[in-house]
């Protein structure tokens, strides 16, 4: 789960129990108010009805239920029982006995002198009235049918209110969260945008106060120690490099003179000749180191021009054939352009010149055929160089490793080579935003696969 979408989930759930445990007070502070106002009223017209019954003179039962039914407090389903000291029934609001009582009910009022309680739905107060001859225990009952409509509607608002309390604070949610991580998306933009090629490249720093522009400014820093330690590094290697040729220039040089008085010497030949083998490969990994080095360097400067990709394959065979003439090399496509455009790439000629030789050298090479298949396809977007060949092949152990420089597969130690080609042709291809991929079974062959956008 995103951040963003985490943020918002555990601001949605704080919200929304929030707003639960509030409507869970409301409602239970306005139901108790309801009953306990309910229950004033019923003590009041319980505590009206014996003051009548008793203290005014000459009313009778018939008149006083019809005032209790004329009253302005009238209740729904009210009903008012009055009992003497002996339990009897002295007066009824209404003519069948509908509250269910029993002599142990109105001890417990007599003993509590006044009792709440709840009866069929309906709420009923138990009361002891003591300003007459004798006292009387009160039984009223009544049904709140508008205090508890009141609290439905209660209810509803603040069912109604939660749902769309919570709606809101998802939709608040995720705006916030997202206008709040928003920096640091910008961030991951600029980082993916990020290579090798470009470390000299800063992030936004913002306004250079907060937690984000401050992440922003320690990795600007990073990159700019690695872009240091990385120029170091090729121009060390670009240095070198190039000091080298020429002492390894003038030791190829020495070692052809020297070898001219040899031809007597048999063993001082052989000497002269593991000198002159070496002396060789020692300038071969040295232009190669050279070449890779510029290469990285002059990523950012490369002069590209439209090329076709079957041209730089010949010219590739022709200048591979000159120095290897047993090598056999095919060119094909696998299927005839529709667009003359298609096989056209904008790039560096001599670059994919230099991809193309390495890769149709090492099939030649680690091939006992010395044979290398070259096919050439295209689709909508792209164009796709196919470099096969029936050889030694490559273990899916070292497939990942293959484009490291001065990687070698363990089962290629006898077949002359230093490592470096396949990382040069990586660089090239990634210098021309393309991608090289390899498949391979040992004892089968390999297939190296080039693709290019063409125009």
């Amino acid at each position: 789960m995103k951040i963003k979408d985490r943020i918002a989930l555990q601001f949605t759930l704080m919200v929304a129990v929030i707003l639960l445990l509030f409507s869970a007070a409301i409602y239970s502070l306005s139901a108790r108010y309801r009953q306990e106002e309910f229950y004033d009223r019923l003590k009041s017209k319980a505590q009206t009805t014996c003051r009548l019954l008793v203290k005014v003179k000459g009313i009778d039962k018939d008149l006083l239920k019809i005032i209790d039914k004329n009253t302005l407090t009238e209740m729904l389903d009210e009903k008012v029982l009055i009992f003497n000291s002996k339990d009897e029934l002295v007066y009824s609001s209404v003519d069948d006995k509908l509250i269910t009582y029993h002599a142990e009910l109105l001890k417990e009022v007599r003993a509590n002198k006044e009792m709440e309680f709840l009866q069929d739905d309906s709420e009923t107060i138990g009361l002891l009235y003591q300003e007459g001859d004798e006292p009387l225990v009160v039984l009223a009952s009544a049904f709140d049918k508008f205090g508890r409509n009141k609290l439905d509607n209660l209810l509803q608002i603040l069912a109604w209110g939660l749902v769309g309390g919570i709606g809101l604070t998802v939709a608040l949610g995720i705006y916030f969260a997202s206008n709040s991580l928003k920096p640091i998306s910008l961030i991951n933009q600029q980082v993916s945008q990020i290579t090798a090629h470009n470390l000299a490249q800063k992030l936004d720093e913002g306004n250079r106060k907060d937690e984000i522009a401050q992440l922003a400014i320690n990795f600007n820093t990073v990159l700019d120690r690695l872009n240091k330690a990385f120029e170091q590094q090729k121009s060390f290697v670009s240095h070198a490099s190039h000091e080298l040729r020429t002492p390894l220039a003038a030791l190829k040089s020495e070692i052809q003179l020297g070898q001219r008085f040899t031809k007597n010497n048999p063993e001082l030949e052989e000497v002269f000749e593991n000198l002159f083998s070496d002396t060789e490969r020692l300038i071969s990994i040295t232009n190669n180191l050279l070449f890779l080095a510029r290469s990285i360097e002059n990523m950012g400067n490369m002069k590209s021009t439209s090329v076709r990709i079957e041209d730089i394959a010949f010219l590739a065979k022709e200048e591979i054939l000159s120095s290897f003439p047993n090598y056999n090399i095919l060119i094909d496509y696998i299927s005839i352009p529709e667009n003359e455009n298609d096989t056209v790439i904008d790039g560096n000629e001599e670059l994919l010149k230099r991809v193309l030789l390495n890769l149709i050298d090492n099939a030649c090479k680690y091939s006992s055929n010395h044979t290398a298949r070259v096919l050439i396809d295209t689709n909508e977007s792209n164009c796709v160089v196919k470099v096969i060949d029936e050889g030694i092949g490559i273990s899916q152990e070292d497939i990942p490793y293959l484009f490291d420089p001065f990687y070698r597969s363990s089962h290629t130690s006898e077949v002359p080579g230093f490592g470096i080609g396949l990382s040069i042709c990586q660089r090239i291809i990634d210098l021309h935003h393309g991608t090289i991929k390899v498949t391979s079974e040992l004892g089968k062959g390999s297939e190296f696969q080039v693709s290019l956008r063409h125009v």
